[in-house]
């Protein structure tokens, strides 16, 4: 999908960069396929504020989306490509010759009128928008969609432009190279979709102005040093000046040099490359 920058008769124009959307379908979204969520703006089960900067924001309707592909074997065709305001990537809409409609992440190229069907056996083709299990699958294959648990549904490679590579499978287990660079093990039966997921620009858009911030149920940011010192421990101070202190919340947590990862002990196991490049130790 390519980009568009606009010639700035407005001082908003100027710094705006979006996404052309002409492949994108103008109809209202399936309504069988879609649910209204509340917005929480921040708030817990109390209705206190445990999230700062959050609330407002546009309506929107959330759209159900098959992360399981449990639909085997059957060939359904791409009736629409269409936006959907929770995420970073498209959706297609996939119409079977039951009449069922599903929404799936649209993969990168994924055409209007383009088949796509869910395998539990390889047959030899492999499309992009086919979902297959792992061990299905030759090695060096770019992969999104890709599930960490057998029948969990897809929780690895979804964002806009987002892939994984299948390195190889034995004993069980297919080794895959996910976005971050880890590489992990994952169940040899756990699916994937082949493909990477489209909406690669994304990335290179701008919001322009921040009435889109807005828009999208951002609300302001103050920083911590333009305070005063009653209402966060970096204010204060002569003139400009960040007080000497470290990074910290309003109420003194410390927001660099604390690890945040909980330890999963069966998730870390089955890493064997790291983030950062280190391997593992047995």
């Amino acid at each position: 999908m390519a980009i568009v920058q606009h010639r700035p008769i407005t001082p908003t124009q100027r710094f705006l960069i979006r996404n052309k959307v002409e492949e994108l379908s103008t109809k209202r979204p399936e309504r069988r396929l879609t649910i209204s969520k509340h917005n929480k703006k921040g708030r817990n089960a109390y209705g206190r504020i445990t999230s700062r900067r959050r609330g407002g924001g546009h309506r929107r309707l959330y759209r159900i989306i098959d992360f399981r592909r449990d639909k085997y074997d059957i060939p359904g065709k791409i009736s629409a490509i269409e936006y959907d305001p929770y995420r970073s990537a498209n959706l297609a809409l996939i119409v079977y010759p039951d009449g069922d409609k599903r929404y799936i992440l649209a993969p990168e190229k994924a055409k209007v009128g383009q088949k796509v069907i869910s395998l539990n056996k390889a047959t030899g083709d492999f499309e992009i928008g086919y979902n297959m299990p792992l061990s299905e699958m030759p090695p060096a294959t770019l992969v999104h969609n890709v599930e960490l648990h057998p029948g969990r549904g897809a929780q690895i490679a979804r964002a806009a432009g987002q892939s994984a590579q299948l390195i190889n499978v034995e004993k069980g287990y297919a080794q895959v190279k996910l976005p971050s660079g880890e590489i992990r093990l994952l169940n040899e039966t756990c699916r994937a979709t082949i493909g990477a997921v489209g909406n690669r620009t994304h990335q290179n858009r701008t919001i322009g102005k921040a009435g889109r911030n807005r828009w999208l149920g951002r609300r302001p940011r103050v920083r911590g040093v333009a305070m005063n010192p009653v209402d966060h421990p970096m204010g204060g101070g002569e003139g400009r000046t960040s007080g000497g202190g470290h990074p910290q919340s309003p109420w003194g947590q410390l927001a660099k040099g604390k690890p945040t990862r909980a330890k999963k002990l069966a998730s870390n196991a089955r890493i064997l490359v790291r983030r950062n490049g280190r391997k593992m130790k047995k």
